[in-house]
């Protein structure tokens, strides 16, 4: 395809350039598209935080165990998570019914670790205020 695209210098050297519109049009789109993708790789980066299923969001609004919540939701029965926590199942299993609250938190810090959460998100301090 052959441009007709005028150079206007000043004082010798390039100050602006004149393009067809056609070109112009297909420049602006380009750069529209690459703007699009900058952004669409920024919200890709942020979606490095987890999405929450409605479920599980309703049972934690419900006043749900949140261990218990989160342990079900990650997949893992009681034995496991006890193990990779390094506490009982019978302690495990305490905390889930309410018969028992941690106030450890090496405890809770190690049973978020193993849900891939902060030991906050075990806790109902920030969701009550």
């Amino acid at each position: 395809m052959m441009m007709n695209i005028q150079i206007i210098q000043k004082e010798g050297k390039p100050e602006w350039a004149v393009i067809p519109y056609d070109l112009y049009l297909q420049l602006l789109a380009e750069t529209d598209l690459a703007e699009d993708l900058e952004l669409l790789e920024e919200a890709v980066a942020a979606e490095a935080t987890e999405s929450i299923p409605a479920e599980v969001v309703h049972r934690i609004i419900e006043g749900d165990n949140l261990i218990q919540v989160w342990r079900k939701y990650r997949g893992l029965t009681q034995q496991e998570l006890a193990r990779q926590a390094g506490i009982s199942h019978g302690y495990l299993a305490k905390l889930e019914t309410g018969r028992r609250t941690t106030s450890s938190q090496t405890t809770l810090t190690a049973i978020a670790k193993v849900l891939n959460l902060t030991a906050a998100d075990l806790t109902r301090e920030e969701l009550d205020s």
